[in-house]
């Protein structure tokens, strides 16, 4: 499937290795939004270009119906 313009893909291997700077938990890529999820802490972090923002200040709150309940969770 073709990515859309201006979007750029995670590369998985660097999703293994990066975690949420607030709460050292794991990430997961919502490639709808471009962003790094981070479902302990209820921030996204941005992609930029293909360069992950990893500070907490450029994060934006998760809304309510964004978070995967915990049971769904891999």
């Amino acid at each position: 499937m073709a990515e859309r313009e201006g979007e750029v893909g995670v590369d998985p291997r660097l999703l293994e290795l990066l975690v949420c700077p607030l709460t050292k938990g794991p990430l997961r890529w919502d490639r709808a939004k471009n962003e790094l999820v981070s479902e302990q802490a209820g921030l996204a972090y941005p992609i930029r270009d293909g360069i992950p923002i990893m500070l907490v200040e450029e994060a934006r709150p998760l809304g309510e119906g964004e978070a995967v309940p915990e049971e769904l969770r891999r």
